[in-house]
């Protein structure tokens, strides 16, 4: 009776040593994807403040383009 429970208290102790390695993997998984997601987050919030401080010159230039281009029409066209 002695061989059955030391059996036992083996497959337990087995088990438990299971469970906590187990756990280890899924802590460590945690803890990658919590570090890849908050290095993501200050990307997209460096990227937001570039591109909030960062002066549109696009619309600088089509402003410019719409009034040279309306010069090289004459009043006459511009009333067909």
């Amino acid at each position: 009776m002695n061989k059955v429970e030391e059996l036992i208290a083996e497959t337990r102790l087995k088990e438990l040593l299971h469970r906590d390695e187990a756990e280890k993997q899924k802590n460590t998984v945690i803890w990658v994807l919590a570090i890849i997601g908050a290095i993501a987050a200050v990307a997209a919030i460096a990227f937001a403040v570039y591109k909030f401080v960062t002066p549109d010159y696009l619309e600088d230039f089509e402003e410019d383009f719409d009034d040279d281009f309306d010069d090289y029409f004459s009043d006459d066209d511009e009333q067909e």
